[in-house]
């Protein structure tokens, strides 16, 4: 099976890793946290010949969620979540007026996603684990292959774990999400976090603060 078509971008005033995943083959799409900057997004997904099944956010905290309606309109594809971070969704003003940034459209979140739900894309899939800690409804998607991955939203980042002092975060939430979920993940699973740079659950597991 052809190797994944796997595109990160800082996008943003908060520079969010906005994450598109593509079959090679049947040249479906996700594209994960598109938070800013719906023209490079685009140009991407144009350059690979990408079409998008989905819109995934890992949660709905404004700079992973600020192109989603823009985003959405440009390519037809549904809008997903998991439901428990919807009030939050609901409150971009508030999160926009707290960071300082302008507001974007907001749209209709089409699917919510449950711990274990699979999203199609081509031939291939993304399975959800509900990670919550950062919000409520915080997820991780975690791609099977000869070279997994985890996009881990905020919950973990290379070196360090998400906040868990904004809207509905607790810290013993996500170490129960990080331990239970992400660490039972093989070592050589490459951790594509929702900032900062690639790492790998092994080198989480042996150096990062939070969990050694």
């Amino acid at each position: 099976m052809e190797r994944l078509i796997v595109e990160h971008l800082p996008v943003g005033p908060l520079q969010c890793n906005c994450v598109i995943v593509g079959d090679p083959i049947t040249k479906r799409a996700l594209v994960v946290d598109p938070g800013d900057e719906v023209d490079r997004i685009a140009a991407l997904l144009e350059r690979h010949g990408l079409r998008v099944s989905a819109l995934v956010a890992t949660h709905a905290h404004i700079d992973h969620v600020g192109a989603l309606a823009a985003l959405k309109a440009l390519s037809g594809a549904p809008a997903i979540m998991h439901e428990a971070d919807l009030p939050l969704y609901r409150e971009l003003a508030m999160q926009a007026e707290f960071l300082g940034v302008a507001l974007p459209e907001a749209t209709v979140i089409d699917r919510f996603v449950e711990d274990g739900a699979r999203i199609e894309f081509g031939k291939r899939h993304a399975s959800v684990e509900h990670t919550p800690g950062h919000t409520p409804g915080s997820i991780s998607l975690v791609l099977a292959g000869a070279a997994p991955r985890v996009l881990s939203g905020d919950t973990l980042f290379s070196g360090s774990i998400g906040r868990t002092d904004l809207w509905g975060g607790s810290f013993e939430g996500i170490m129960r999400s990080i331990r239970t979920k992400l660490l039972a993940l093989p070592d050589d699973t490459i951790v594509l976090p929702g900032h900062g740079p690639e790492t790998t659950i092994g080198i989480e597991r042996r150096s990062n603060p939070f969990l050694v």
